[in-house]
């Protein structure tokens, strides 16, 4: 019977193409009862539709609220309905489904109006489906997760347009027409990558939608239709074809009455004014790449934010969270600024630096001397050297010297004091296999092995004196002494591993900084000693809102790994770095602070890693093609030219100026004074009786850390 009506208004050839449109059209008049007649012969029932909300794009956002960065499967920003002009409603409603407020869940009349005029007209001048029916499509379309879903989500058979029927009719029952209007516009394809009415906007015009004037919401109301074949982006060809468009449905509004014909004809006159407005990339685009690269993959691989990787990822991409983060932008500058200071973007070598809050963890700064991207030519790198391997790092570089501290600490906390030492000479090698034993027990001395001092740091050495002077001999015999394993596990209490992810390499040189690192690590390792033994994880993201603006925060992991005390009077010690020992010529900031230099054999990389007790940094640098292949002596850095590089010679003047600037505005805080009853002057290895001084105890003595002070491995 149905088939029979269509047939004799639109001919029988026809007859079978527009069943479905038919039997899904609105329910006013006779063909209202049409549909009623028809829906009820083939058992036609509303179905719940699973509506997900759309893909929505994720802004991240500093510390103090400033966009940093965003993510996005579809670009789209959804928007209220008193967010949308009022010309862009009736924009769409004219050309797509004129009678939409006055029908059902479909059409049937203006379906088969439409249907006769495109025939008529030989284009398609009207839209058949109702928009109730388009919204229903793009929500099945989009929940399609494979491309034979989507396939089946599109394909045109009566048995789709049969189960769209019953979903726009649960649709209709469920919400008001402006709500379905809404969600229309706010689901629906523009063209150019643009999704939702908002986005199109902002990318075809650069307004918003609450802003579309007559001519540019008749363009976008045109757009739907064929997106692919309108899309402006694609070339002029595609641009000739969204005019025409556009003029369609400026005529459509004033055949309606819903314009005059004058103000068709004085919007037809506008030429199309599509302005391409940038999309937002994601890191790429990002003010701070490198802490965008370390965020994302920390939201995608941190089961905080979602069971499985693949959750995640979906949460990130199309989950409209606006994600806060540490970073600070007063303490990015300053670090940004001290590094392009000192290495240049064009450098081969790379210089990266981390900052973290004691007591939080949170990552304050991050960055990297070369420019983020994937343009070799220029020298642009997409590794994040300042994080390891997990966010987005590269397999990290040694850290040299700067290990030395957590056998300083292991020390400490076994009892010796701050004068306690050894008389060592040039060289070391240890006595027996069985002098240094990994965690397993296992025998891994070396005694055919020789460590050397490159001059000076012979003769009796505490452990002020010979942290000063980085001396190599005296922190394999203070390893010996305390053991590696201990030492080992002080370093991993203090959240140290490998940049690359495998486990610590536990070797008689473990104190002399073998193991591969990156600044984020370290940065959070001796942020730890400065918030008196309380290490807190390194920490990128505070808090995230969701599209329905629920906020869920997070909270600093952090756990209590050293006794205060011990790291009282490590920092006591290190604080001399910078006036009797390897920072001495680069001096120090003005207010308390302890640090170490480090540089690795031959120069390979060269680090600085500091801290007050507000903040704590690390600076590394090194070559991203190989440090030990390609090591830092010959080199110009900076427009400056090295024999060798030490950790004083770069890496510490980029933290010197970056806390200079970084704690420009901050009231110094002192550290906690040392306990001196238990760790001053000494106890058991106290400095030999001599009746008159030689020159074998200088202080501090002559190390690696920078071109006066050197030894092997400082």
């Amino acid at each position: 019977m149905i088939v029979g009506s269509v047939a004799r208004l639109v001919g029988a050839g026809a007859a079978a193409g527009v069943l479905v449109a038919a039997i899904a059209l609105p329910a006013v008049g006779g063909a209202g009862a049409l549909f009623k007649t028809g829906a009820e012969e083939l058992n036609l029932k509303a179905a719940d539709l699973p509506e997900p909300p759309p893909a929505e794009m994720t802004r991240i956002v500093d510390a103090k609220g400033n966009k940093i960065a965003q993510f996005y499967e579809q670009y789209r920003i959804v928007v209220g309905f008193d967010q949308i002009s009022d010309l862009m409603k009736t924009a769409i409603i004219s050309i797509e489904d004129f009678r939409f407020y006055q029908h059902g869940p479909i059409d049937i009349e203006g379906t088969i109006r439409a249907l006769a005029k495109n025939l008529g007209t030989g284009r398609t001048a009207q839209g058949g489906s109702s928009i109730t029916q388009q919204y229903v499509k793009q929500v099945l379309y989009n929940n399609a997760t494979t491309d034979e879903d989507k396939s089946k989500a599109t394909e045109a058979t009566y048995g789709r347009k049969l189960n769209e029927l019953r979903y726009a009719m649960a649709v209709e029952e469920k919400y008001t027409k402006d709500q379905i209007l809404e969600k229309y516009l706010n689901i629906a394809y523009f063209g150019a990558s643009a999704y939702g009415v908002e986005a199109a906007a902002r990318r075809f015009f650069g307004v918003s939608a609450a802003k579309l004037n007559l001519w540019q919401a008749a363009t976008l109301a045109g757009a739907v239709q064929d997106p692919n074949m309108t899309d402006p982006n694609r070339g002029k060809k595609f641009r000739d074809r969204l005019l025409d468009r556009r003029n369609v449905v400026l005529d459509r509004m004033a055949e309606l009455g819903k314009i005059t014909p004058e103000q068709a004809a004085e919007a037809k006159a506008h030429k199309l004014g599509y302005k391409a407005t940038g999309l937002p990339g994601g890191c790429e685009a990002s003010t701070y790449p490198y802490f965008c690269v370390y965020v994302r993959n920390e939201m995608i691989k941190n089961k905080a934010f979602g069971k499985t990787q693949k959750a995640r990822t979906a949460l990130l991409n199309r989950g409209g969270l606006e994600v806060k983060t540490t970073i600070d932008p007063k303490m990015q500058a300053a670090a940004e600024k001290a590094i392009k200071k000192h290495v240049f973007p064009t450098d081969t070598p790379v210089a990266s630096e981390a900052l973290i809050q004691p007591g939080t963890g949170a990552i304050k700064a991050m960055a990297v001397s070369r420019k983020y991207g994937t343009n070799k030519r220029k020298r642009e790198m997409s590794i994040n050297l300042a994080a390891d391997a997990a966010h987005g790092g590269g397999i990290g570089f040694q850290a040299g010297s700067t290990f030395k501290t957590f056998t300083l600490l292991t020390a400490l906390d076994e009892g010796m004091k701050i004068s306690d030492g050894f008389t060592v000479g040039q060289g070391y090698r240890p006595p027996y296999y069985s002098s240094f034993k990994n965690c397993k027990g296992e025998n891994i001395g070396d005694p055919t092995h020789t460590v050397t001092n490159d001059e000076g740091g012979t003769g009796f050495k505490s452990l002020q004196t010979g942290t000063w002077g980085s001396v190599n001999t005296f922190f394999l015999t203070l390893e010996q002494k305390v053991g590696l394993c201990d030492t080992v596990k002080t370093a991993q209490k203090l959240g140290i591993k490998r940049a690359d992810g495998t486990p610590l390499r536990e070797v008689e040189t473990f104190t002399l900084g073998i193991n591969e690192m990156d600044p984020v690590t370290v940065a959070a390792a001796y942020a730890g000693i400065a918030a008196r033994g309380k290490y807190c994880a390194p920490m990128a993201i505070t808090q995230i809102t969701d599209r329905n603006g629920k906020v869920t925060k997070y909270a600093p992991e952090c756990r209590q790994a050293i006794d205060p005390e011990v790291t009282d009077a490590a920092a006591n010690i290190l604080s001399g770095v910078f006036t009797k020992g390897t920072m001495r010529g680069v001096g120090g900031i003005g207010r308390p602070a302890a640090g170490k230099t480090g540089t690795t054999d031959a120069q390979a990389t060269a680090w600085f890693a500091g801290f007050t007790p507000d903040l704590a940094g690390a600076v590394s640098i090194g070559d991203p093609r190989g440090a030990i292949n390609h090591k830092l002596n010959g080199v110009t850095i900076g427009g400056r030219y090295f024999g060798s590089v030490f950790g004083a010679s770069v890496p510490g003047p980029i933290w010197k100026d970056t806390f200079l600037a970084a704690l420009k505005d901050t009231e110094p805080t002192q550290f906690h004074p040392i306990n001196s009853s238990r760790f001053g002057g000494c106890g058991s290895s106290c400095a030999p009786v001599r009746t008159q001084p030689d020159d074998t105890d200088r202080e501090p003595n002559r190390t690696t850390e920078d071109p006066v002070l050197d030894d092997q491995l400082g």
